[in-house]
């Protein structure tokens, strides 16, 4: 590891950290560098030393991955699983040859021995990740054994609630691990995919108890990388202790602006430096809580202005246009060493005219020419924008010799899996790039399920820090900077009627009376601009443009916490350090108090 971080110093110019150095050192050198582009790989090497440099705690648990093969499963695959003392770091990489996000060489062999004793049916199910209607867990678990799928993707409907309506946190650790043994039913030691998209704001599978997390917008509002990896770090962790171990996050596309119809707030900023400082030290959070990252859509959706879900959005811009914007934070994801890339449904004509991305074999030539060695997972393969092209299962073939690794929701898993073994037998999918595909999903769980994983907190437990991400994210672009906005009353207006409970919850908490006084209106996703005394906007900024207010507030959240941060500033209890991470009309990105 020395010899590493010698290179990594010389190379990237990270001033005077060593080994030896304490964590707060570290982070007071990589705080002090005025440079962005300086600050994306300094926060990787800062987490490193947090490895090197400080005691990690003792007895860490094994990973829940199922360490017992079937009896008299000659043939299948089997994983000798070693343990580990100590929960890993974000770069935990004890195995030998270091590829960046954790396997080393051991890793790298066990998975290709694993390969070897595949049938070409199982290797097909390696590479599938399949969705599931309703409650029917134990129907998905027997896909997962008859089908020897990879795991599951968890959605909102598969979630168990309470009779009040929140999740069953219970019931779901229950689910998961269910759906976990499964994967272990035909031999396999290493653990399967228990995934799920929760990337805060808007995607998020999982609610209450769970903490509630305000847009991936906040991020670049808040301008603190730091405050990403722990954001990372903490709902990583509550997703851990219910047995997920993949988060399809962070979204690492550069928003355009209001002509962005699917990406939005779900994006950090329109800067793709922020982009790439936050993504990244979100990321690494998630991995130091023992859950694997993946950042997407490559090549990147948050610039085109039709969305995937409905019809295939085509890329106009050319590739040097996509390098300086849309490919700059997934060359600093790769860099710092993300697991997973997701490829998007979009059309780049730049690369491959007409094709989707997520099957055109230029994207994944782009993609492994910039450094990444981990795993290329599609975006959602039941979306419109592929099944009106490649219907059924005729997608899955197409995107694995294109390149992909791993195949995310495909519409009917059996038609897809069928499809995969014919493509095999006829010679249009070789049994070489099938190999590599089920090699690299499997060398990443075996990395994983050889490492051990933190103790998980709580479900709720990291509401202060959701808290805190608001209060340091809220951005006032006209108005009063000091001081208060109301006095004591104010009337609340627009957005839903769960959100201005919400308000009306955190103004008795400040004081504050509602029904009279100042008019104070929301501005909900979707929502156009309004007529107030304070427009506030709780997603994407843009409609305060045309907000005809004296007071335009962004909070980029409808949380109780971010709540909480909005009534502060408008009692001038605090002040409103974010500052706009994207143009909202005559406000440049960057505007907000001083």
């Amino acid at each position: 590891m020395m010899a590493w971080f010698q290179s990594a110093r010389d190379s990237f110019h990270i001033g005077p950290l060593r080994i030896g150095s304490t964590y707060a050192e570290a982070q007071s050198s990589v705080r002090t560098s005025r440079s962005p582009a300086r600050t994306l790989t300094m926060i990787f090497a800062t987490v490193l030393l947090a490895a090197a440099c400080t005691p990690g705690p003792a007895g860490g648990s094994p990973s829940p991955s199922g360490s017992s093969s079937a009896p008299g499963a000659s043939a299948s695959p089997s994983v000798q699983e070693s343990t580990t003392a100590a929960p890993p770091s974000a770069t935990d990489s004890p195995g030998g040859e270091k590829l960046g996000w954790g396997p080393g060489q051991k890793d790298l062999d066990a998975a290709a021995a694993a390969v070897s004793a595949m049938t070409v049916s199982q290797k097909a199910g390696q590479v599938l990740l399949p969705f599931y209607q309703g409650l029917d867990h134990a129907a998905q678990a027997a896909a997962i054994e008859r089908l020897h799928l990879a795991g599951s993707i968890v959605m909102a409907d598969n979630v168990p609630g309470t009779p009040d309506g929140q999740v069953d946190t219970a019931a779901m650790g229950k689910v998961t691990a269910d759906l976990q043994k499964a994967t272990s039913a035909d031999g396999r030691t290493w653990p399967g995919l228990i995934a799920v998209d929760q990337e805060g704001g808007l995607v998020s599978r999982l609610r209450t108890p769970l903490t509630e997390w305000p847009t991936p917008m906040s991020y670049g509002a808040a301008g603190n990388p730091f405050l990403a990896s722990d954001a990372g770090r903490s709902l990583a962790g509550e997703l851990a202790g219910l047995g997920f171990n993949v988060d399809f996050a962070p979204d690492a596309d550069v928003t355009i602006g209001p002509t962005d119809p699917t990406i939005g707030s779900r994006s950090i900023s329109g800067n793709p430096e922020t982009v790439g400082q936050m993504s990244v030290g979100f990321s690494q959070g998630m991995l130091a809580a023992g859950v694997l990252p993946a950042i997407k859509h490559f090549p990147g959706h948050g610039s085109v202005t039709v969305d995937s879900h409905l019809d295939l959005p085509v890329q106009p811009a050319s590739t040097a246009q996509l390098e300086a914007r849309d490919w700059m934070p997934f060359r600093a994801g790769i860099a710092a060493g993300v697991p997973i890339v997701m490829t998007g449904h979009i059309a780049v004509p730049a690369l491959e005219p007409g094709m989707p991305a997520s099957v055109s074999k230029a994207t994944y030539t782009v993609l492994r020419s910039i450094g990444f060695k981990g795993v290329a997972v599609t975006d959602a393969l039941n979306m419109e924008a592929i099944q009106k092209q490649f219907p059924g299962g005729s997608a899955a073939p197409k995107a694995l010799a294109a390149g992909a690794d791993l195949l995310l929701m495909p519409p009917d898993v059996e038609a897809a899996h069928k499809a995969i073994v014919e493509a095999v037998g006829n010679g249009s999918l070789t049994n070489d790039r099938l190999n590599e595909a089920a090699q690299r999903v499997i060398t990443m769980m075996v990395w994983r399920g050889r490492t051990g994983v933190p103790p998980a907190p709580g479900p709720g437990s990291s509401a202060d820090l959701s808290r805190k991400l608001s209060a340091a994210a809220v951005t006032v672009l006209s108005g009063p900077c000091h001081g208060s906005i109301i006095q004591g009353a104010a009337t609340v207006t627009g957005g839903s009627a769960a959100d201005r409970a919400r308000f009306a919850k955190a103004a008795a908490s400040a004081g504050v009376t509602i029904g009279t006084g100042p008019t104070v209106s929301l501005i909900g996703f979707g929502e156009g601009p309004v007529k107030a005394d304070v427009a506030v906007s709780l997603d994407a900024p843009w409609s305060l443009a045309s907000s005809t207010a004296a007071t335009r507030i962004a909070l980029y959240g409808r949380t109780p916490g971010a709540f909480d941060a909005l009534l502060a500033v408008l009692t001038g209890k605090a002040s409103a350090p974010g500052k706009l991470p994207v143009d909202v009309g005559s406000y440049p990105r960057g505007s907000g108090c001083l």
